[in-house]
């Protein structure tokens, strides 16, 4: 909406949208911590609810342990990440812009094909949104099974994926190795546990050693 609000055709608005954009990342402080909260603790409940009912058939003294692990590191580091993420995408977005004008200034490209591409900046902007909606609700799940998990004293976990058709080939190869916690996997030139990486539906499924 902010890029629509100017005339793209003429380059002379360029600098005004970029200036424009930056600004609105400052706004976007502390929406975004307030909207990454509610996410996360959200997320911390559902795995916190998950584990409980995992744990009925242990100890009370284990049930006691998962209630009680301390997730507020992990919480913070997540809501960190997220806050810098989500004022990310309008700094992104002056970026690719700025490149944009700068490009047609070097290469003389035509302005109605810069333009083109700067009003696409929203529906580019739009898919990273999601990318990020996704992978970071999967990552967060992930961390806090990682946390809770070790707690118990926890080495490591069962790679699992989604075993459908959309699983991406170096996931498939790990359904059902053994991962440690303290050793992430690198695929696709990416390093990170099950579900923590970009657009991975996978999920870790904990090794608790006998008590």
């Amino acid at each position: 909406m902010i890029v629509k609000g100017f005339d793209v055709n003429d380059p002379s608005t360029h600098p005004l949208i970029v200036s424009s954009l930056k600004e609105y990342a400052n706004t976007l402080q502390f929406w975004a911590q307030n909207a990454a909260g509610r996410i996360i603790t959200d997320v911390a409940l559902r795995d916190e609810k998950t584990w409980l009912i995992y744990a009925q058939d242990m100890s009370r003294g284990m049930r006691e342990q998962i209630r009680n692990t301390d997730t507020g590191a992990v919480y913070q580091q997540l809501l960190n990440e997220q806050v810098r993420l989500i004022t990310s995408l309008p700094l992104e977005a002056a970026q690719r812009i700025h490149d944009l004008s700068t490009r047609s200034l070097i290469e003389g490209s035509r302005a109605s094909e810069i333009a083109g591409l700067i009003m696409a900046t929203g529906r580019v902007t739009r898919s990273r949104a999601n990318t990020i909606a996704r992978t970071e609700v999967s990552r967060a799940s992930c961390l806090f099974t990682q946390a809770r998990a070790e707690n118990l004293g926890s080495e490591g976990y069962t790679w699992r994926t989604s075993e459908d058709g959309d699983v991406r080939q170096s996931h498939k190869a790990m359904n059902g190795k053994l991962v440690y916690w303290n050793n992430p996997p690198t695929l696709d030139g990416m390093e990170g546990h099950a579900g923590c990486l970009p657009n991975c539906r996978c999920y870790p499924e904990p090794v608790i050693p006998d008590i």
